[in-house]
């Protein structure tokens, strides 16, 4: 996905600096690494609100136009106020097409109400994970990962090595390790009314 955002350049720093850049609807940012220089940039506040509203803004390759200079960067952090919707200020890293990044991307569950576990067991779908860590070149960068769920039966887990990446994109995980994304728990009850079922049918046959 192809995600733009309009900055300009910005001299002023400090505080007091990015106070009055605020009153002004502006929110401080900073774009660093790459071959380039860290450049302190400002961004309109109304833009980047609605762009942070969007899933893909946190894990996609982003193209920051800066007074006509396009660099395509990352999102790396964003600082909000503690209860007003107000952005305080924005981190962008600078991405270099040849060079692997790592970056987190969330996951996507599908087919849940089709899973044996919950469709016949009644079972409850408890998400372990809710976004993976990657490495991969830029361009395969993607802007979520699948997690199909259609197999699973109750009391049974999906683990990170079961995923289906896309070409190119390889799971962080420590070493020996395996985590799981997803389970499927058995619902208390329905385990319950099946021993109950069990131990009432021989009865029945006497």
């Amino acid at each position: 996905m192809q995600l733009e955002f309009n900055a300009a350049k910005r001299d002023g720093q400090g505080t007091g600096a990015s106070r009055r850049l605020r009153r002004t609807g502006r929110v401080p940012a900073i774009i660093y690494g790459g071959t380039g220089k860290p450049q302190q940039i400002d961004i309109d506040h109304n833009e980047l609100y609605q762009l942070l509203r969007k899933e893909a803004f946190y894990s996609s390759i982003l193209t920051a136009n800066i007074d006509g200079v396009k660099e395509t960067c990352l999102l790396r952090d964003v600082q909000r106020h503690a209860y007003r919707q107000v952005i305080l200020h924005a981190d962008f890293q600078r991405v270099d097409a040849t060079h692997k990044l790592h970056q987190k991307i969330p996951l996507h569950f599908i087919n849940a109400d089709i899973a044996p576990g919950v469709k016949l067991g009644g079972g409850i779908v408890q998400h372990v994970m809710t976004d993976l860590e990657v490495r991969c070149l830029p361009k395969d960068l993607p802007a979520f990962i699948e997690v199909d769920l259609k197999d699973m039966v109750a009391g049974h887990s999906l683990h990170v090595s079961q995923l289906s990446l896309p070409a190119g994109v390889e799971a962080m995980v420590h070493k020996g390790e395996d985590p799981v994304v997803a389970t499927i728990l058995a619902v208390r009850g329905n385990d319950e009314d099946e021993a109950t079922a069990a131990e009432a049918a021989p009865a029945a046959k006497k």
